[in-house]
C-alpha cells in the first residue's frame, strides 16, 4: 500500500524521502510538468529586492548571466521551502514569510519604504495579484515570468494499475493546480472512481475545496502551510503500513 505524490520533480523526490521516513510507501505521479521561460534582465532598472514565490522561479533563471547581481539582493521568500531555494541558489539575505501571499505581501510592506522597486520572479500562473497589491500600497513591481507548470494529459500506465490493483492508500496535494490537474488526468485515464474513494491530504483549505468540487470523498487539510503539516493531516486518516 502507498501514498500517492502528485508534486512535480524535483519535490517530489523530497517529499517521498520525508514520507518513508514515516514509514509509507509511496508512488510518484507528478501532474505538472515545469517548462522554464527565457529571463529577460531589465539592465537599466536598479531593484531594491526580489520577491519569490516557488523555488520553480529560481531554478529557471539559476543559470542566467542576472544571477550576479540580483543575488547580492535581499529576496522576500513566500515560505521554507522557497526560502532554502534561495539560499541554495547563493542568495545570502534571505527573509521568509509563512507560506502564503498576504504575508509576503505584509513582510514587503514592512521591511521595505514605499517606492521602492522590486523583481517578482514569477509563474506563468498566478493565483493572486501580488504585485497590484504591493503596487497598490506605493511599490513598483516588475514582473518576470520564468516558467510554467504544464498539466499532464494522463497518468502513467505503472499510476493506473496501482489504482486498479488498490495498491494507493491516499494522495497528497500541494497546490490548487496541480490537484485539478490530478482529478483532470484520472478522469481521463479511466481511474477516477477510484481516486475520488481515496483520501486526499492537501496543504490548504484552497486547495481542499478542489478535491470537494471534485467530489473527493474524504478530504483532510494541513494546519499549517507546510510539508510537515501535510504529512501529519495523512498520518491522521492513514497509519503507516510499517509501523
Amino acid at each position: 500500500m502507498a501514498v500517492l505524490v502528485t508534486r512535480p520533480a524535483p519535490d517530489n523526490t523530497a517529499t517521498a524521502s520525508a514520507l518513508r521516513a514515516r514509514g509509507y510507501d509511496t508512488v510518484l505521479s507528478p501532474v505538472l510538468r515545469f517548462e522554464a521561460i527565457p529571463f529577460h534582465d531589465d539592465e537599466d532598472v536598479s531593484y531594491d529586492g526580489i520577491i519569490v514565490t516557488s523555488a520553480n522561479a529560481l531554478r529557471a533563471v539559476a543559470d542566467h548571466a542576472a544571477m550576479n547581481h540580483l543575488r547580492k539582493l535581499t529576496l522576500f521568500a513566500v515560505g521554507a521551502a522557497s526560502a532554502d531555494a534561495a539560499r541554495e541558489a547563493g542568495f545570502k539575505n534571505v527573509l521568509s514569510a509563512k507560506g502564503d501571499g498576504a504575508s509576503l505581501r505584509d513582510l514587503v510592506v514592512k521591511k521595505l519604504k514605499k517606492g521602492s522597486t522590486l523583481c517578482y520572479l514569477a509563474g506563468a500562473d498566478l493565483s493572486r495579484d501580488l504585485a497590484g497589491e504591493l503596487g497598490a500600497r506605493g511599490f513598483t513591481i516588475i514582473t518576470h515570468t520564468t516558467y510554467r507548470m504544464v498539466p499532464i494529459a494522463q497518468l502513467s500506465a505503472d499510476v493506473v494499475a496501482a489504482f486498479n490493483a488498490e495498491r494507493i492508500d491516499a494522495v497528497l496535494h500541494f497546490s490548487r493546480r496541480s490537484a485539478r490537474a490530478f482529478f483532470e488526468a484520472a478522469r481521463a485515464s479511466g481511474v477516477e472512481i477510484s481516486a475520488l474513494a481515496l483520501p486526499h491530504c492537501c496543504i490548504s483549505e484552497a486547495v481542499a475545496a478542489v478535491a470537494h468540487e471534485a467530489g473527493a470523498a474524504q478530504v483532510a487539510v494541513a494546519r499549517t502551510l507546510d510539508e510537515a503539516a501535510v504529512l501529519d493531516a495523512l498520518e491522521r486518516i492513514v497509519k503507516p503500513s510499517s509501523r
